[in-house]
């Protein structure tokens, strides 16, 4: 039986982040597949009692809630934590933990890391963060025996800088049977095709002040505007972002949201418009696409990765062309064919069961074991 442990994720189950949500879905099937899968969380996050999670022994450690040193921190004493159970491979998520990699070799230990995107673009890091980070993926990529990163443009540019081949898994979606429940949206007072719908973290390169002032724009309508979501600590930029919003009553902040009512909204919105400024692969728009909803996004590699038409993406920060793309989008919604050819290609190329089986074959390479195909 192989033994994995993991760092990098806040957490599992129901926790806000993409690599939370990526690590909450791949770790179960390599649990099904005979591994021994242990995850090291951060008890501001997680329910300390929750030891498991569909076969995942869940460990959570203590840190201090502080978006500087909270992941560095808890890297730190989870390489310590990890060696004391003795995995056959450390799994590190994201490239800020990964500064830790060289710690984990010394203590005789096989790493994977995984690279979710240079973080180190987002905007709300100053100087010193942003160096940490880029020393990060530096580290990283040069001392991990593994790397696996979440789309082609960042394999290459890790290619390009460090000279180091990477094998390209992206997150993943479930197809998912739409809802035939509206609770939700009794809740909201929404209506169902009469919504536009974005989901992330209220965070500066999420982009959602350029949504608000492109819905803004639109003629008057009927149609509200949803943004689902939270940060993990209240800021200035949350704050002002949900005081603008509340000055248009068609604005509807619902905050995070996860099962049965995040599942309601994806499957009776009108249009999803993911207008970030930085993505690594955004999982928000594959789950949309996956539901067959007609999309928009922001011109950047993280989005144009999934293969949207060229029509579809409109130029980051252009509140003018993000009003053009909805009105386009509403008057034009997408067709029955044009639905199952989107969620048929979703299905072909982020399926989990798939990602989980060549995650294996990377942790089977690095430990000198046979390829079997199949979990």
């Amino acid at each position: 039986m192989m033994k994995i442990a993991v760092l990098g994720t806040r957490g599992i189950p129901n926790v806000m982040g993409g690599i939370e949500s990526h690590c909450e879905h791949l770790y179960p099937y390599l649990a099904e597949s005979g591994c021994e899968v242990t995850v090291f969380t951060r008890k501001p996050y997680v329910d300390s009692a929750i030891k498991s999670y569909k076969g995942i022994t869940l460990i959570p450690l203590g840190c201090v809630r502080n978006k500087y040193l909270e992941a560095f921190l808890h890297t730190f004493m989870g390489v310590f934590a990890t060696k004391r159970i003795k995995p056959d491979i450390v799994h590190i998520h994201a490239i800020g933990p990964s500064l830790f990699i060289p710690l984990a070799r010394c203590l005789g230990m096989k790493v994977v890391m995984t690279n979710h995107g240079p973080d180190y673009q987002r905007e709300k890091w100053g100087k010193l963060a942003k160096f940490v980070l880029q020393l990060g993926e530096r580290l990283g990529s040069k001392w991990a025996h593994g790397l696996i990163c979440i789309s082609q443009p960042i394999a290459d540019d890790i290619k390009g800088k460090y000279n180091r081949e990477a094998t390209v898994l992206p997150n993943g979606v479930r197809i998912p049977q739409i809802a035939e429940t509206e609770d939700v949206l009794k809740q909201y007072d929404l209506v169902k095709g009469k919504y536009i719908l974005s989901v992330g973290r209220l965070v500066p390169e999420k982009g959602f002040h350029h949504l608000i002032d492109a819905f803004n724009a639109l003629p008057p309508n009927s149609w509200k505007l949803v943004i689902v979501g939270r940060t993990h600590v209240e800021d200035k930029y949350s704050v002002d972002l949900k005081e603008k919003g509340s000055k248009n009553p068609r604005i509807v902040f619902t905050g995070f949201l996860t099962g049965k009512p995040l599942h309601e909204l994806y499957s009776h919105a009108g249009l999803f418009i993911l207008p970030s400024s930085y993505e690594g692969l955004p999982i928000a728009l594959l789950e949309a696409m996956s539901y067959g909803l007609s999309c928009i996004a922001s011109d950047i590699p993280g989005s144009r990765n999934v293969g949207l038409d060229d029509d579809r993406y409109f130029e980051p920060g252009n509140s003018e062309q993000v009003t053009s793309k909805m009105i386009q989008f509403i008057r034009n919604p997408l067709s029955s064919d044009e639905r199952e050819k989107q969620i048929r290609v979703i299905a072909e190329n982020y399926d989990w069961a798939k990602i989980a089986e060549r995650t294996l074959e990377v942790y089977k390479k690095i430990l000198g074991l046979p390829l079997v195909q199949g979990l």
